[in-house]
C-alpha cells in the first residue's frame, strides 16, 4: 500500500490587527500551507519589513520549498512597517545617538502581547514546532533584539544585512566600536538565551569602512556580533551560521536570494524514507 503525500500550497491572507502598545493598525500577512491535517508539526516565523514580502517572492519561495519537500510546515507573517519605523525599530530600551529607536519597545511588547496571540486565533492550530523571528537592516537589527531577550518565544533569529552599526555616539563624536549598542547588550547579559543565529551580509552592502581595514562595516559589525555570541559559549556552526553573499548588495533582491537557504536552515525536514 502506497500512502499519498499531498504537497502544500500556500495560502495568503492579509488580516489587520489594532495594537494597542503601537497605537495604529498594523497590517499583516499570513502565508499559511493549505490542506493541513491538525496533526503536524507545524512552524512559525514573523518578519519585520513584511511590506517587502511580494517583491521578495516569498510565497514563490515557500511553495518551491514545499514542493521539494525541503521545509515542513511554516505559518510566516509579514508584519508591515509603518511610516514610524525609525522609532519603532531598533533595540528596546536603547536609542540610538540621533534619539531614533525610542518606540523598540512598545514593539516588542506588540509582538509578544499582541501579535503571537493573534497569530494563534488565526491560524486555529498549535504551533509546535520552531518559532523564529527574522528581518532586513534595521529591522534585523529589531529581530535579534526580540529573540534576544525573549528565548521563551522563539528558538531562532534570522538577521539579513542587519544594522549592527546602531551606536549611542556619532562617529565624529569619539566613537570607537565600544559604543556599538547591540554588541554592549550581548556583552552585559549574565545568562546565555536558548538561541540559534542566521547572520547574513552581502559583500557589496556598503561601501563604508570607519576603521579602514579595508572591511566594509556591515561585515565588520556582524563579525564582532559573532565574536560576542562565542565569548558567551555559542558555537560554530552548531548555533551560528554566517552566510556572505558575494556581490549581494543592500537591497529586496538579495535578500530574497538568501531567504531561500535561511528558510531550509530554520525550518528544514528531515529526508522522507
Amino acid at each position: 500500500m502506497y500512502t499519498a503525500i499531498l504537497v502544500p500550497e500556500v495560502v495568503k491572507t492579509e488580516r489587520v490587527l489594532k495594537s494597542v502598545y503601537l497605537e495604529r493598525d498594523v497590517e499583516l500577512e499570513f502565508f499559511i500551507p493549505a490542506n493541513l491535517l491538525g496533526n503536524e508539526r507545524l512552524n512559525l516565523l514573523l518578519i519585520n519589513d513584511g511590506q517587502a514580502a511580494t517583491e521578495l517572492g516569498l510565497q514563490e519561495i515557500l511553495n518551491q520549498l514545499y514542493q521539494g519537500y525541503k521545509i515542513e510546515p511554516l505559518v510566516a507573517v509579514a508584519i508591515k512597517a509603518s511610516v514610524d519605523r525609525l522609532q519603532e525599530y531598533g533595540v528596546a530600551g536603547h536609542p540610538d545617538f540621533l534619539g531614533r529607536g525610542n518606540k523598540a519597545k512598545d514593539y516588542t511588547d506588540f509582538i509578544i502581547k499582541e501579535l503571537l496571540p493573534f497569530v494563534k486565533v488565526v491560524v486555529g492550530l498549535p504551533i509546535n514546532g520552531r518559532s523564529a523571528v527574522a528581518g532586513f537592516s534595521l529591522g534585523g537589527l529589531t529581530a535579534f533584539d526580540i529573540a534576544w531577550n525573549n528565548d521563551n518565544y522563539f528558538d531562532a533569529v534570522g538577521v539579513f544585512s542587519g544594522s549592527f552599526w546602531w551606536r549611542k555616539k556619532d562617529l565624529k563624536d569619539n566613537y570607537t566600536d565600544d559604543d556599538r549598542i547591540l554588541h554592549a547588550c550581548i556583552a552585559r547579559k549574565k545568562i546565555k538565551p536558548e538561541l540559534k543565529f542566521w547572520l547574513m551580509t552581502g559583500t557589496e552592502d556598503e561601501t563604508a569602512d570607519r576603521n579602514r581595514n579595508f572591511i566594509i562595516d556591515s561585515i565588520d559589525d556582524t563579525i564582532d556580533v559573532i565574536k560576542e555570541l562565542l565569548k558567551k559559549g555559542y558555537r560554530r556552526p552548531e548555533d551560528i551560521t554566517y552566510y556572505e553573499m558575494v556581490g549581494g548588495r543592500h537591497d529586496v533582491s538579495t535578500w530574497g536570494k538568501a531567504m531561500l537557504p535561511f528558510l531550509i536552515w530554520a525550518f528544514g525536514r528531515k529526508a522522507l524514507l
